[in-house]
């Protein structure tokens, strides 16, 4: 006769056997916030809230997760800081819809995070697309529960070419990014991070090859219509939004940044935000948080300090 299964295991598969008749929604982990609905699914957002003393969120850039802010987090959490990250709708663990990827949505998303877990006094910290979260959401919201902003190689204030915006990018650059993306995908990503990271001058000592290649891999991942939708929101106008901005303020930008250059976005914002401070990061590419995160970190902790 065989022997019966060791207690411990009959315990593990009681567990299991009885996780499995407990509906869906009434399973979403601890770290997912439920911000909207499709179909018979919902739109959960994962996030983590790590440490104690005043909150700072982090918001990531396209096409990457909260896994991108890897130097910045250990830095915050060690200086007495309680850090939020969370993934965009469409990119990371969380959910990936085949809706909501605009601006609009965005900051009602980032305002459900903020109420559900009950953040005040914050400081708001958005990289490359994650600046227009922090412009759209204050716009709309206002400061009533935000006490800083940062705005790292950002997307503000307004990319589009206009004949009252001559600064900014034709709008068929866009369309060709958006139609090499659906022509192939994976591609693109290795191009755009290329470029993201300044690979040909950067790479092997500044940035590794195993670095460019995870975020590559969080990229992949992302959801394929929230990757392309999210082109279209960069043409977004936040410049309304930034004359919104009553709290201290701070722009981190790279001269050498070839997704965003320095004029058309970081200067600009700087313009726009009354009362901003504008920090040059020399020869910074796009993806300078990692590249060169020693200085963004002293330049971000001096920042929060000071404006304590």
């Amino acid at each position: 006769m065989g022997k019966s299964p060791h207690p411990r295991l009959k315990e593990m598969l009681l567990y299991f056997k009885c996780a499995a008749r407990v509906p869906q929604e009434r399973r979403i982990p601890m770290n997912y916030i439920t911000v909207d609905r499709e179909n018979s699914t919902t739109v959960d957002l994962y996030y983590e809230d790590h440490g104690m003393g005043k909150p700072i969120i982090l918001i990531h850039g396209w096409p990457l997760s909260s896994v991108s802010w890897e130097k910045q987090i250990p830095a915050l959490l060690s200086a007495g800081y309680r850090v939020i990250t969370y993934d965009r709708r469409g990119f990371g663990y969380s959910s990936k819809p085949a809706f909501g990827y605009d601006y609009d949505t965005f900051a009602a998303d980032l305002d459900k995070i903020i109420t559900k877990l009950d953040v005040h006094d914050a400081a708001l910290v958005g990289f490359s697309m994650g600046g227009g979260e922090v412009a759209r959401y204050i716009g709309t919201y206002g400061t009533r529960r935000v006490s800083k902003a940062v705005f790292m190689a950002a997307v503000t204030p307004f990319l589009l070419k206009t004949s009252e915006n001559p600064q900014g990018v034709d709008g068929s650059v866009f369309e060709e990014i958006r139609a090499a993306i659906a022509a192939d995908r994976p591609a693109y990503l290795s191009r755009f991070l290329s470029d993201f990271y300044n690979v040909d001058s950067l790479g092997k000592t500044v940035i590794s090859d195993q670095a460019v290649r995870l975020s590559w891999n969080i990229a992949s991942l992302a959801s394929p219509i929230g990757t392309l939708d999210c082109v279209l929101a960069w043409l977004t106008d936040f410049r309304e939004d930034l004359k919104r901005i009553d709290v201290p303020t701070l722009i981190i930008h790279g001269d050498d940044d070839r997704i965003l250059p320095l004029t058309a976005t970081g200067i600009a914002t700087h313009r726009t935000v009354k009362g901003s401070r504008l920090v040059v990061i020399e020869g910074g590419p796009h993806g300078l948080t990692w590249t060169h995160s020693r200085q963004v970190n002293r330049e971000l902790l001096e920042f929060l300090w000071k404006a304590e």
